[in-house]
């Protein structure tokens, strides 16, 4: 069977479904041969913030694919160590491994209930995975989950249209974007890219940004 033409058949563009997940916004884009993925550092119990610095983007061992999930922890990471199975099963095969655990995710007793959404890509493309069993591929090369999901997403789309930057810098901006409007994101902004360069754990608040691009147009 042909999995990559499976993949395009069922794919829908969407960036949240019925169930809100809360605490995060994961956003992952693909521009000009560059991949990158991205998160806030927020986890939220109820109304209360009881982490400002988590680490929600994982790299697949001895693969060049990038996982970032958002939902409940425990139930991310059960789902994280799942698809890890499935890409050394398939070596290192996106789609297929993509497409197994869906079905996985959907008849499976106990792994139908867990509640969380997933962004995992390589170097050749994206797909959003969700409890729905579905495997979506963006149009656009931009995708966004979480409760801040819709801003960043809007924001990603509007900046790989208008303008020069780069994937890894409208990762940045969008998620910032989404910081100052959702309640449940902060502006602790990890961000990975399929390059080995990284931002884990360093924090980059408004100000920071914003010299950042002052220091850029005086360049």
């Amino acid at each position: 069977m042909e999995w990559s033409g499976y993949v395009k058949n069922h794919m829908y563009n969407i960036t949240t479904t019925d169930s809100q997940m809360h605490a995060t916004t994961i956003m992952a884009v693909r521009k000009d041969g560059s991949v990158a993925i991205g998160s806030d550092g927020q986890v939220t119990l109820g109304h209360t913030v009881v982490k400002h610095s988590a680490n929600k983007i994982r790299r697949i061992d001895g693969s060049d694919v990038l996982v970032g999930f958002a939902g409940s922890t425990s139930d991310a990471l059960a789902l994280f160590d799942k698809f890890s199975e499935q890409i050394q099963k398939y070596q290192g095969d996106l789609n297929r491994a993509a497409v197994e655990l869906g079905k996985l995710w959907r008849t499976d007793r106990i792994l139908r209930r867990l509640e969380a959404m997933m962004i995992v890509c390589n170097a050749e493309q994206m797909l959003m995975l969700s409890g729905s069993g579905d495997v979506i591929q963006p149009e656009e090369q931009v995708l966004a989950i979480g409760s801040g999901g819709a801003y960043a997403y809007a924001a990603g789309l509007a900046l790989k249209r208008n303008t020069d930057l780069d994937a890894r810098e409208i990762v940045r901006q969008g998620l910032c974007i989404a910081s100052k409007i959702c309640i449940y994101t902060n502006d602790h902004i990890t961000i990975e890219s399929l390059d080995g360069e990284s931002l884990d754990g360093e924090s980059l608040d408004s100000k920071s940004l914003d010299s950042i691009q002052e220091k850029e147009q005086s360049d």
